[in-house]
C-alpha cells in the first residue's frame, strides 16, 4: 500500500523542478539579466518551435533526419557490439589478447575521428553514420563482454555436462545472463548516438537538427537555436523512456 504514492510524488517533484527552471529562464530573459540576442524568452522559443513544426516549417523534416540517423547508427552499434561482445566475453583467451587494444581505443572521442571518416567517406551521410555507429558501439560492446564474462562458473559446468555447443551456450545461458548489462549499455549507446549524430551533422553539413542549430547560431536567431535544443532534449527523453519500458518488459523474469 505504501508504493502507490511514490511514483506520483516523483512526477510532482520533477514537475516542480521543471516549473522552477522555466520560471528562472523567464525571469532571466524578460528581466534583462542576459540579452535576448543570446537568451530568448520561453514564449519566443515556443513560437519558433510551433512555426518550425508547422506545415511550412523545416524543423519536422530536420528532426526526422536526425532521428533516422541516430536510430540507424544505434542499431548498427547494437548488433556489432553484442556480436563482438559475445565472441570476446565467452573466451578468456580473446579477452586477454584484446583487452589492452579495447582499452586503448575505447577512450577515443568519436568526434575526434571525424577527420579520418571524412577522408574515407567524404562529407556524406555515410560518413556521419559510420562515426555514429563507432561511437555508440562501445557501451554495448563493453557491457556485453562484462555480462558474458560474469556468467556463474557453475552454469558453465552444467553446460559442459550437458555438452552444449558454444552457440547453444551463448543463446541459452550467456545471453540471458548478460541481458541486463546489454540493455543498460544500449540505453547509454542511444544517448551517445544522438550526440554524435548532431555533431556530425554540424561538421558535415548534413540535413538535421545539428545543421539547423548551427545555422541559427551563426545568424543570431536565438529562438530557433533554442527550439532545436528543446527538440533534442525531447528526443533524448522519449528514446530513454521507451528503452526503459522495453527493459522493464524484457526483464520481468528477474522480478522476485
Amino acid at each position: 500500500m505504501t508504493r502507490g504514492p511514490l511514483p506520483l510524488r516523483g512526477w510532482l517533484a520533477s514537475g516542480a523542478v521543471f516549473a522552477a527552471f522555466l520560471a528562472l529562464w523567464w525571469t532571466a530573459s524578460n528581466g534583462g539579466w542576459i540579452s535576448r540576442v543570446f537568451l530568448p524568452t520561453p514564449e519566443a522559443t515556443w513560437a519558433s518551435l510551433a512555426e518550425g513544426l508547422g506545415a511550412e516549417g523545416e524543423l519536422l523534416a530536420f528532426t526526422g533526419a536526425t532521428v533516422a540517423r541516430m536510430l540507424q547508427g544505434w542499431l548498427l552499434a547494437s548488433v556489432a557490439g553484442v556480436a563482438l561482445g559475445a565472441l570476446i566475453g565467452t573466451s578468456a583467451a580473446a579477452r586477454a589478447y584484446l583487452q589492452p587494444t579495447l582499452e586503448f581505443i575505447r577512450p577515443l572521442p568519436a568526434s575526434a575521428l571525424l577527420p579520418l571518416a571524412i577522408s574515407i567517406f567524404g562529407l556524406s551521410g555515410n560518413m556521419v553514420l559510420s562515426v555514429v555507429a563507432f561511437g555508440a558501439m562501445w557501451p554495448v560492446l563493453l557491457a556485453t563482454v562484462h555480462g558474458f564474462a560474469a556468467v556463474e562458473p557453475r552454469l558453465k559446468e552444467v553446460a559442459a555436462c550437458l555438452q552444449l555447443s558454444r552457440r547453444a551456450f551463448v543463446w541459452k545461458v550467456g545471453l540471458p545472463n548478460a541481458l541486463p548489462d546489454i540493455l543498460a549499455g544500449m540505453r547509454l549507446s542511444m544517448t551517445v548516438s544522438l550526440i554524435v549524430a548532431v555533431v556530425g551533422e554540424m561538421i558535415a553539413s548534413q540535413p538535421g537538427l545539428g545543421q539547423a542549430i548551427l545555422l541559427a547560431a551563426r545568424s543570431f536567431r536565438a529562438s530557433e537555436l533554442f527550439a532545436g535544443i528543446v527538440l533534442l532534449g525531447l528526443i533524448g527523453f522519449a528514446s530513454n523512456a521507451m528503452l526503459a519500458l522495453a527493459e522493464k518488459n524484457l526483464l520481468k523474469w528477474q522480478a522476485p
